[in-house]
Order: structure tokens, then sequence, then C-alpha cells
């Protein structure tokens, strides 16, 4: 529709041009084509013009040949007798006026266009709200009703606890009576915790499917807007609409943009977004408390927003919408799945137990991907081989195999990864060896991929350092077999560093004790101190130093000492990966065993070699754990 009106004042503004350049055009032809009065009266007097045709002061004549001439008379009273004298026909007419539509439509056209013109532009800066350039306080919570919002709750899964938890609302909504008998009180808001992509919008939109009232959406930077004062105008009328329709829910998306912690602004001054919170604290529970409207919220960035926002009696209950564990995983692969043609070698459980770490909207992504591979292999259905090359290329990157590297940076890629892929099927607690590749993938040009074979909640001191150990194996090798250091392990050294400090300084994973030794990370923004540091001396700070040196010497010392001692397996695992460039757990378990490898399985895309002219890239990559 704004689009529509926008080109209709575009069209306008051209026609009115346009206009105007006619208009002159034609001014100034009428001007061209006339002759003087006195001229006119020697032509006539010449004998020379046959008719004139009198329209008030203009006149038209006709000469003897055919041309015409156009002259303006003065106030004459012998014009007439003269033309007779010298045989001219005579034809007078009326002179047209225009009526007096046509006067009132040229006399306001042009202010009833600058006028159009002006409401337009005003409502382009209020983004085409209601109410056109006074909406500036309107609300901008959208309606949703049952035919708008389809969405139940076995469309949501992965979360069986959050669900519990937002039942009771539902229940509510439905039957007030069976709280309130018991003088049980609903909350008057819930704010949904969880990682980005877990599913807190769509858990929202459950709710509202199920509970069949009216359900108002907007996200938090509705509110805030360039002119001071509207962001707690629209929180006002967000609540005085609701009231009409209550019992009714009111979800906010992504609060923390006008929920942020207040006092935090550097440079003082009267803050617009402080504002906005201060009328949203009051509508929630102030001195006019709002009975049956319950308010929903969604963040990811719960550590930000003010205290008082947080406190029972506005949001009484935080649900926490976590990462879905292996049982969730497979369910809201389930989910997906039914909305594409599925083959019957499909094992949710399978991709679900490969898949750690995704949250609700990478296992959609996955699906997608997948049926992408299929649509592009032509195939009616969609298999275990589509699903493989989905998460490969969402957990690996997808594959570069247009670069073309020389062989020997081909062989450096090669005892790279086998090196991380020979440490970590030696040390212990090491997370299984998934797949080890030397074809490049994403910013990565050579990938070792390990997979835990359960969810991991918490790691020991153990697992850290065989982690430690396996990102060191890729330069180890590189100077064992290849005589040679490349830039290419530079992000395992990052990587290994970093896990080194925080088992010294923040895990008391070390001879140094408990005692944290990290520097204050709080939030300059958030009202915290800039110069609130933690209290550690020099000395304790090279001693800190010095524990983080002693776990890298000892890890690196322990992947020299396990590849030295199995040069055999490092050596058949990278001929293995010269050859098929791919190679999967079975044959990595084959040459850990002293076995030849079996070779790839005709299914696997990845284990075709490349074609002529094309090399895999050689920079190293440390293990991919999710």
């Amino acid at each position: 529709m704004n689009n529509m009106f926008k080109n209709l004042a575009i069209w306008m503004v051209i026609g009115l041009v346009l206009m105007t350049v006619f208009n002159q055009f034609n001014t100034r032809q009428v001007a061209t084509g006339a002759v003087e009065y006195s001229q006119f009266l020697e032509e006539v007097k010449q004998g020379r013009i046959s008719k004139v045709v009198m329209e008030g002061r203009t006149l038209k004549a006709t000469t003897n040949d055919g041309k015409r001439i156009t002259s303006y008379a003065p106030p004459d009273l012998w014009l007439v007798s003269d033309l007779l004298k010298y045989d001219v026909k005579i034809e007078a007419k009326p002179e047209e006026e225009p009526s007096f539509l046509m006067n009132i439509f040229v006399s306001w056209f042009p202010m009833l266009l600058l006028i159009g013109v002006w409401v337009f532009f005003m409502r382009q800066m209020q983004g085409g709200g209601k109410g056109g350039a006074f909406s500036f306080g309107k609300s901008k919570a959208r309606m949703m009703d049952e035919a708008q919002n389809t969405i139940t709750f076995a469309d949501v899964a992965g979360c069986d606890e959050a669900k519990e938890e937002v039942q009771e609302l539902v229940d509510f909504l439905r039957d007030p009576s069976k709280f309130q008998k018991l003088g049980g009180r609903i909350p008057k808001g819930v704010l949904m915790v969880g990682n980005p992509g877990t599913g807190k919008t769509l858990l929202a939109k459950a709710i509202a499917g199920e509970a069949k009232v009216p359900f108002f959406s907007i996200s938090g930077s509705d509110f805030v807007e360039m002119f001071v004062g509207v962001g707690a105008a629209r929180v006002r009328d967000m609540f005085e609409n609701a009231k009409k329709h209550a019992p009714c829910i009111i979800f906010i998306d992504e609060i923390d943009a006008v929920g942020r912690h207040r006092g935090a602004g550097l440079g003082g001054g009267n803050d617009e977004r402080e504002q906005t919170l201060n009328q949203l604290l009051v509508e929630m529970d102030g001195f006019e408390g709002h009975s049956g409207i319950i308010v929903i919220a969604a963040t990811n960035r719960p550590d930000i927003l003010d205290p008082a926002l947080l406190r029972p009696g506005r949001f009484d209950r935080q649900v926490v919408v976590p990462l879905p564990d292996i049982r969730g995983r497979e369910e809201i692969l389930k989910v997906h799945m039914r909305k594409v043609p599925i083959a019957g070698d499909i094992k949710a459980d399978i991709i679900a137990r490969g898949t750690p770490g995704f949250s609700g909207a990478d296992l959609a992504n996955l699906v997608n991907e997948a049926a992408l591979f299929a649509a592009r292999a032509s195939k009616r259905l969609v298999d275990m081989e589509d699903f493989e090359k989905a998460k490969d290329k969402i957990m690996m990157g997808a594959e570069r195999r247009s670069m073309v590297m020389t062989e020997e940076e081909k062989m450096n890629t090669a005892y790279h990864e086998s090196g991380h892929a020979v440490v970590a099927k030696l040390v212990p607690k090491s997370d299984p060896v998934h797949k080890v590749t030397i074809i490049p993938r994403g910013r990565a040009l050579g990938l070792t991929m390990q997979l835990p074979e359960q969810d991991r909640y918490a790691y020991d001191k153990q697992y850290l350092l065989s982690r430690i150990a396996v990102l060191f194996g890729g330069r180890i090798a590189e100077e064992l077999f290849m005589d040679q250091m490349t830039t290419g392990a530079s992000n395992d050294f990052e990587r290994a560093t970093a896990m080194a400090r925080d088992m010294v300084t923040r895990y008391g994973m070390s001879d140094l004790g408990v005692m944290v030794y990290g520097e204050n990370e709080g939030e300059v923004f958030l009202g915290r101190s800039v110069t609130q540091h933690k209290n550690v001396s020099e000395a304790t700070m090279q001693k800190v130093d010095a524990e983080i040196r002693r776990i890298l010497d000892e890890q690196y010392a322990l992947a020299r000492r396990l590849l030295e001692e199995n040069r055999d397996k490092v050596e058949a695992m990278t001929k293995a990966l010269l050859d098929w460039e791919t190679i999967d757990a079975e044959q990595i378990d084959d040459i850990m065993d002293g076995k030849p490898p079996r070779p790839p399985k005709p299914s696997q895309s990845l284990s075709r070699p490349n074609p002529p002219g094309e090399k895999p890239g050689a920079e190293p990559s440390a293990p991919a754990t999710a």
C-alpha cells in the first residue's frame, strides 16, 4: 500500500511538471505566431485577408492563399467598418471563459498537491503507521487471532520443561477459576531466556495458538523512536489496547533493546530508553494494576537486564529454553522432517547423535540443506547421504575444491591432519575422531572433526589436557615428517594457550590453587566501574605465566612422544588421505589397528577423488568439536 501511494505521488508531481512545461511551450508558440495589429491592418488594406474570426479581442485571419494570421485588437470601434470596406468576411464568436469548477481547480490544485505530498512524507517518516503524521505515540504491537496463528505445542519440540512451565499460562487463560479458588495468582510476566535459535519466539507463538486469546506481538526496538517520549507513549498505548481485550497476552521479543540496565549512560543526560523502561515497569506492576494481561518476553542477554524488571510482580518467572539434548534433537528433527519427503533409511536418532550443540534453528537449517542437496541431485526423496553432506557443510564449511595447491602443501596438510587424528586416538578421555579431510572447507584448508559420544555439560582436567595435546599434534607431525613449520598451526596455538590460561586463572586446575586470577570483564555500559581490577601482583602473574607454560610444554612433549612411537600409523593415515582426501571413523580404526584401511563407501561423494587439476589446500585445523 505504501508503494502504491509513493508511486501515485511521484506520478502526480511528474504530471504537474509536464503540464507546466507544455503550458509554457504553448504560450510561447502563441506569442511567436501573433503579428502586430498595425501589420494586420496593412494586410487588410492590401486586400490579402479574406476572412476574420473575432473571439473577443483575438483576431484569427485567413489570407487569400490560405495562410492563418493571429493578432490582438485594441478597443477599436472602426475595425468592423474597415473590414467590411475591404470585403472581408467577418465571423464573431464569444470569448471562451473557464467554468467555475475549473477556476477552483486551477487555483487550489497546487496547494492541495503540496499538502498531499507533505502528509505522504510525514507518513513515511513514521513508517506508514496508522494515523498518519499524528501516530507517533501509537503502539506498533500487532494483534494476532486464531486464523493468523496456527502454531501449537505440537510444533514445539526439544524443550519439554519449558513447555510445562508455560502450559500453566494456557490453563489459566482457559479456566482462571481453577487457580483462583485456591488463592493462587498467575505470574504477571514470564521471561524466556536461552541461546539464539532455541525456540523462544516459537514457544510464545505456540502459547497464543493454544490459549485462543488475543495475542499482541511487538519487538523491543519498536518502542525506540527518534522523537523524545515516543517510547513511553507507545508502552501506555499498548497496555491501554491490551486492557480492552483482556484476558490477553503481550509478547515482547528481544526485550534487552529497552530493558537494559539503567544508569549506564556514560555521558549522562536524559536517556530515551530509560524513560521507556520506566513506563514499562509502571505498567507491569505500578500503582494501577492490570489484571488479565500476561507479559511474555524473550531475550538471549539476561545479564544486561535491569534488576527492577526481573523482580517478582513483574517478571515473576524465568523460563530457560536451553540447547536441546540428544532426545530433544531427535524430536526437533522429526518435526522438521514432516515438511520434506524422507527416504526409508533415515534414522533421526543417528543424526541427533552426530549433531551435539545444535539448536532448533540449526537443526531446521540441517533439514533444509539436506533437501537442497537432494534437489540438486534430482532425487525424489531425501536420504542419509544428503543429511551427511548437509551436516558436514554446516559443521565444517562448504567444500572449496577449486583451490589449486602444490603437491608439497597437499602432503603437509595430510601429515598435519594425521597428527591431529593419531594423537586424538591415543590420549585418554578424548572425543572420538569422526572424519579427517584435506579438502578445503570454509576458512580451513584441512580439518579433523571429533564428535563426542554424548552431550557434555562439564569438562574435567584430563579432558582439557587431552584437547591441548591434540591441538599440538598437527605442528609436531609437520616437524617430524616434513622437517618444516608452517603458519597453518597458528589457530591451534591460540586455542591451546587460551585453554591453558583458563585452566590456571578461572578453573583452578593447577598447582596455584583455586584463586581466580583473571581480570575483571564487566561491561562498562552496564554501569559497572571501569577501574575495578583483580588485586594480583606482578610476581603472582609471573607465576601464572610459568604455570601456563608448564602445562603447554608437558602436553607438547606428550604429543611428540606419541607421534614418534606411532610413525607407521601416521604414514598409513597420510597415504590414505592423499589417495582418498577424506577418511571416516571406520577407516581410522583400521589404521590404528595396523590393518589396511577399507576403501571408502561408494555413496559418499566426499570420498571421490578430485577432478584433474584440482588439489586441496594445506591450512591444518584443530579438531572440530561442537
